[in-house]
């Protein structure tokens, strides 16, 4: 194997001299310069194209090399958490044979140098080093049939076949107790002195810190152990010395980023402004956001409601890792999106289009995570493991800090916030904007909609203190234009999921098609691939967004995710459905409103009524027939309305009490 070869399998990037399939024809990459791609074919034509497009574009690929394979995020649930540990395992050796590379990042070993040794060598010195460690059946042509599946089937290939029937030996322990098992293991990994006992209370620790101390319930102390040990990889128990323990951290805080999607930083950041919820009241919104730490580029922006916790990683990994015009029906839903906003747009919807192709998408090398920005499940690290990205703990940023992610978030969502008030139509000839409730004004979906015209139209073009060249401090850059200087000097291209990947990597659960199609949060999703399914009892595994209700995605007998849209989704671009959404909005606040101070009349009057029944004579019967009607009865016998509730005119009780 080529070093070029080596280099393109240990990551997701493109370099110069690679083969690329482009517009039905075979390039080669000659350069890379300013965000575009120049390519040379063999009959002597040469292109240029935009990096974003080119990786946009049906039908590219990487000749010589497989596309990647994500495992369902339900098959790798329902595999037994051992056999889960040994398929990553396996992979990671599967991978030193490839490309020379160990796991921990150390550098290449001798034995298996691709620039010294052949292949065969390669997996003959990795079967010797895996008896060394006590595997079983650990010969040559083991680690050949082991590595030539994990090229056909990607991670589900390293799985031992009758594991797909079998159920998972955790029971019901509870996902978020095996991630934290699973953090704990990693963070174990080399110390030779640490006991099992010690990577449960890591574990207990962890799940307190992430969770809340008391809110996720724990197995008993034997069941942890039994799971620690099903978890540990076999060939790096608890207490064992890893081979590809990774260095300690140097002094000076983490290592600074040279290339596009090296390091991609996520963080949250409370937004300023408030949304109108899907009760109609007013709610306090977050944005979480995938920050590339080179170039300052927003891979992805997710907002959610303050009080709904984290976003899933998952749902971060599906918005950065696929460029919105190759998801299933992403025109469409862009052109609806445009038509339900404000009346004045940043950006036309063609030029919107134009420059959303350009808008950077890639898999990132490692993500960092702040604390309590994204919730990682064992699916999620199933999905990092096989894509090859790393996964890191943000460290508490230094007294008096400005940068990083979350300074840069707050001060996005400070801008954002005002552009998103400026956006606001005028106020209409006696319409009254002064109570709270007329402060949130656009809905989450809206709100979302006019974060992704303001990032790509606004953010991205915007020059930033932070992008400046130490020999050119008075240069700063707008993070697209950083994008395209990064992409030059690296001379390596990253490299984006396909559109398929978009709905697997959302989060699943299971639904059944009714004759009105599926049923889910609320909403009603049809589409005519699903008539053959209609009323038969089945449950389907159904991938969805959780904060975007647009569509969803039902995996059909087929095998395939088969996008199925909301079947109401028109209202929300349609002016007058908008204008009865904000009138409703606006009912219920003052109904909200007129309950509190009808109780607290009926109170004032009750006190009022007794202390006049003390003084006079007469007064104590009308007291007395106030607080009958207070507890519902009238005073002829009859049930009177409660006060905020809602009744039914009586003629005739009106006029017996006159």
């Amino acid at each position: 194997m080529s070093r070029n070869e080596a280099t393109a399998l240990s990551g997701r990037g493109v370099e110069v001299g690679a083969l690329v399939r482009f517009e039905d024809r075979a390039w080669q990459v000659t350069g890379l310069v300013g965000g575009r791609v120049y390519l040379a074919a063999e009959d002597g034509a040469t292109g240029c194209v935009l990096a974003a497009r080119l990786v946009a574009a049906d039908g590219f690929e990487v000749v010589g090399r497989a596309a990647p394979q994500i495992p369902p995020a339900a098959v790798w649930a329902a595999l037994p958490l051992p056999v889960r540990e040994r398929a990553m395992a396996w992979l990671r050796h599967i991978r030193e044979v490839e490309t020379g590379q160990s796991d921990g990042g150390a550098g290449v070993r001798s034995e298996y140098d691709p620039q010294v040794l052949t292949l065969a060598e390669r997996e003959q010195a990795k079967a010797d080093e895996l008896a060394r460690l006590g595997w079983p059946k650990a010969s040559r042509a083991t680690v050949q049939r082991m590595r030539l599946a994990y090229r056909r089937q990607g991670l589900l290939g390293l799985v031992d076949q009758r594991s797909l029937r079998a159920s998972s030996p955790t029971g019901r322990t509870d996902e978020r107790v095996v991630a934290a098992v699973l953090e704990a293991l990693r963070r174990c990994r080399g110390r030779r002195k640490t006991t099992i006992r010690q990577v449960i209370e890591l574990a207990e620790q962890i799940v307190a810190h992430t969770h809340g101390k008391g809110r996720v319930k724990l197995p008993s102390s034997s069941s942890l152990y039994r799971l620690v040990k099903a978890l540990a990889d076999p060939a790096e128990p608890p207490g064992s010395a890893a081979r590809t323990a990774t260095r300690p951290g140097q002094a000076g805080g983490p290592p600074a980023a040279l290339r596009p999607a090296e390091r991609v930083q996520v963080a949250t950041a409370r937004l300023p402004v408030g949304a109108v919820g899907e009760d109609g009241t007013t709610v306090e919104v977050a944005v979480t956001a995938a920050v590339d730490q080179a170039s300052g580029c927003v891979l992805a922006a997710v907002l959610h409601p303050l009080q709904s916790g984290p976003v899933e990683l998952s749902v971060l990994l599906a918005e950065m890792a696929v460029p919105r015009p190759l998801r299933p029906g992403w025109p469409a839903l862009l052109e609806e999106a445009h038509a339900g906003g404000p009346a004045r747009r940043l950006m036309s919807l063609p030029a919107r289009i134009e420059a959303t192709e350009e808008r950077p998408a890639a898999v990132p090398e490692t993500l960092v995570l702040g604390h309590g920005a994204a919730g990682v499940t064992s699916a999620v690290l199933a999905v990092c493991e096989s894509l090859g990205i790393s996964l890191e703990s943000a460290p508490p940023p230094p007294a008096g800090a400005r940068r990083g992610a979350l300074p840069a978030l707050q001060v996005l969502a400070g801008l954002f916030s005002r552009h998103a008030v400026a956006a606001r139509p005028p106020a209409a000839a006696g319409e009254n904007r002064t109570d709270e409730a007329d402060e949130a004004y656009w809905s989450i979906p809206q709100l979302q909609d006019l974060l992704d015209e303001w990032i790509t139209g606004i953010w991205h073009r915007r020059a930033q203190e932070q992008l400046r060249h130490p020999l050119l401090p008075r240069a700063g850059l707008a993070p697209q234009e950083m994008w395209q200087v990064l992409l030059g000097a690296a001379g390596r291209m990253p490299l984006p999921l396909a559109g398929q990947h978009y709905g697997e990597l959302l989060p699943d659960r299971r639904c059944a098609v009714t004759e009105l199609g599926i049923r889910l949060g609320g909403r009603r999703y049809d589409d005519a691939c699903l008539d053959e399914h209609r009323g038969r009892g089945h449950r389907f595994e159904v991938h969805h967004h959780p904060h975007d209700a647009r569509q969803v995605f039902v995996r059909l007998p087929d095998g395939q995710l088969h996008p199925v849209p909301w079947a109401q989704c028109g209202h929300a671009s349609r002016p007058f459905d908008e204008l009865l959404r904000r009138r409703t909005g606006a009912v219920l606040a003052h109904r909200a409103a007129g309950s509190g101070a009808d109780e607290g009349a009926e109170a004032n009057a009750g006190a009022d009524a007794d202390g006049c029944g003390e003084r006079t004579g007469t007064a104590p019967s009308a007291a007395k027939a106030r607080k009958a009607a207070a507890q519902g009865v009238d005073g002829t016998g009859g049930t009177a309305v409660k006060p905020g509730g809602f009744g039914v005119y009586d003629a005739e009780a009106e006029a017996g009490q006159w």
